[in-house]
């Protein structure tokens, strides 16, 4: 499912780019504002993990789906370029088999939380109402598991990154709708520094598995400071 989402997610941004590069539609200087606040709200899907190393290194099962919610601030550099730095959280499950638990799947509790420097290019006819966009962001994210059966918890930060594209329906001159879709990863995310996955036998005799997730949802953008 996860190489499905991943497929269909690269087809639409492709043609959306295709689009992209054969439309003269720009937006007057005159009329945008240079800050945006976003605040983001959006519905992750599940993404299935594994690796194995050993008897006491290994694990299989899935990242379960879940709510995401976040806020950015995005500075327009351009009237057809912002800016962004963002926060993102979501609070999930984990299940999985491992060492551990090697006869059936057992829940950790995983908060996630990502920090992006994003790019975004927007598309818009002067004086519409719908406001395109596409973009990537780079960052970090920071990860907490925990076993609720005996408390036992675990940190990780490792690098991640983003990549999005969607519309913004301006209700009014200041405040919009955003829908989007985005596919973001935390690379090398589960594994032998991060207690769920593995036997914490050390750094240099484990495996990782990035963690892969596709979401949809969207949220609020509101205008500071300027007229649309």
């Amino acid at each position: 499912m996860k190489k499905l989402f991943v497929v269909i997610f690269c087809i639409t941004c492709n043609y959306t780019f295709a689009q992209m590069s054969t439309s003269q539609r720009t937006i007057s200087a005159a009329s945008s504002s240079k800050v945006r606040l976003n605040a983001y709200s959006n519905y992750i899907f599940s993404d299935a993990v594994d690796s194995y190393f050993d008897a006491n290194n290994y694990y299989n099962g899935k990242v379960n789906d879940g709510f995401q919610w976040g806020a950015g601030i995005e500075f327009m550099v351009h009237p057809q370029y912002g800016i962004e730095i963002s926060y993102l959280h979501e609070s999930t499950t984990a299940a999985l088999k491992n060492f551990k638990y090697p006869s059936k799947f057992h829940d950790y509790n995983l908060g996630m939380n990502y920090y992006f420097l994003s790019g975004t290019r927007y598309f818009s006819n002067p004086g519409g109402k719908v406001e395109g966009f596409a973009g990537m962001g780079l960052g970090v994210g920071s990860f907490n598991a925990k076993d609720p059966a005996d408390g036992r918890t675990s940190n990780l930060t490792k690098f991640s990154w983003q990549f999005r594209g969607g519309a913004i329906i301006w209700a009014t001159n200041a405040v919009g709708i955003r829908l989007q879709a985005q596919l973001q990863s935390a690379v090398q995310a589960i594994g032998g520094g991060l207690y769920l996955g593995t036997g914490g036998v050390g750094v240099g005799a484990s495996t990782y598995s990035s963690i892969m997730q596709f979401g949809l949802g969207g949220g609020l953008v509101f205008k500071m400071g300027g007229k649309r």
